[in-house]
């Protein structure tokens, strides 16, 4: 009887077998800044109102498979162009898979510039698609002689750009994203994760360009518990996109709620804004820290590297203290990433990071 290793060892890729699973840590007892949430929770009335909305769901029915209600709430509150449509996705990983599942062949590719979100590459990997990587310049900026080279000599079927990228801060010069997006054959999918944050978008660019769609989460925005993922584009492209969506991927209680947080529109915003002024403060108070580089940021999160001691040192010293951060130390020598808390809790890790640092 042949052992189980060799079993799976037959019937798993092994390009799935060389992965490791996408690791979570726990954050229990923690101060959580390790992955760009929203920490400000809603007002009790606020709460009481969601409840009560999300009273009068029927569990024992399957939810809209098209979820129409929250579309049409969505392309009011996104702005949507006319003539553009929407595609909803169980969080924007969801809507990676989509796309991918849509596009793979042999040989296909999917492109992105380096360091970003590493589930274009994992996901690439998943549907069996090749992964190109074009490193950013010193400055995380977009190398735009190195995209353009990669993409006439790649003939990419997608390209992903992160606007603002995860995890450097920033946005991409739009002038060189434009060139990028008229250069590529395939798709291109500017990821607005962190819209509410940077306050800049291609979601009016959409009918300028036939290869072009914009996804966007409400993950951010203190809804990452929804897992509610958009992508908006071209009918022609969502519909075919649409064949891939497994059904009901939406359930029930995520569109209530999703309805119901979308008329809360301005206390959300205000959230953004809060995290935003808290941001500008965490960067002063981090910028004014010997032994730091720090890069600015038009996100929820922070960058910076640690140049007097290792950043795995550092990690661990925060963690002894209390405080979650995410070790990119992997990817990007002695960097760590902090998403921006409330002030107490930014207050706190400052002083963490101050302790680490002697």
């Amino acid at each position: 009887m042949t052992a189980l290793p060799d079993k799976v060892a037959r019937l798993v890729r092994p390009e799935i077998r060389a992965l490791k699973a996408y690791h979570v840590p726990d954050a229990t007892g923690l101060i959580k800044l390790d992955a760009m949430e929203n920490p400000y929770t809603w007002p009790e009335e606020v709460r009481s109102a969601w409840l009560e909305a999300v009273r009068q769901v029927s569990l024992n029915r399957y939810p809209d498979p098209g979820a129409r209600k929250v579309k049409e709430s969505l392309r009011t509150a996104l702005e949507v162009p006319p003539g553009q449509d929407l595609l909803l996705g169980n969080g924007s990983d969801e809507l990676i898979q989509i796309i991918c599942l849509a596009l793979t062949r042999p040989s296909a590719v999917v492109l992105a510039p380096t360091p970003t979100f590493v589930m274009y590459e994992m996901i690439a990997t998943f549907t069996g698609m090749k992964f190109i990587s074009v490193p950013l310049a010193k400055d995380y900026a977009l190398d735009d002689a190195a995209m353009l080279e990669a993409i006439e000599r790649e003939e990419p079927a997608v390209v992903f750009l992160a606007y603002p990228n995860n995890p450097t801060g920033n946005l991409f010069d739009r002038a060189v994203v434009e060139r990028l997006i008229r250069a590529v054959p395939g798709l291109v999918v500017v990821d607005e994760a962190y819209h509410a944050f940077a306050q800049d978008s291609f979601m009016a660019q959409l009918s300028e360009f036939d290869n072009l769609l914009v996804m966007r989460t409400l993950s951010k925005q203190g809804l990452a518990g929804l897992r509610l993922g958009v992508l908006a584009g071209a009918p022609a492209w969502l519909n075919e996109f649409d064949k891939v969506r497994l059904p009901y991927n939406l359930g029930s209680l995520t569109q209530a709620s999703a309805e119901f947080a979308l008329t809360q529109r301005a206390m959300l915003d205000e959230q953004a804004a809060q995290i935003c002024r808290d941001r500008e403060t965490l960067y002063q108070e981090l910028a004014a820290i010997d032994g730091l580089t720090v890069w600015p940021s038009r996100a929820n999160f922070i960058l910076f590297r640690v140049e007097t001691k290792s950043a795995d040192q550092v990690f661990q010293a925060l963690l002894r203290a209390k405080v979650l951060v995410k070790n990119m130390n992997a990817t990007m020598p002695e960097c760590l990433r902090v998403t921006v808390g409330m002030p107490a809790e930014n207050a706190a890790f400052v002083a963490a990071l101050r302790g680490a640092l002697k």
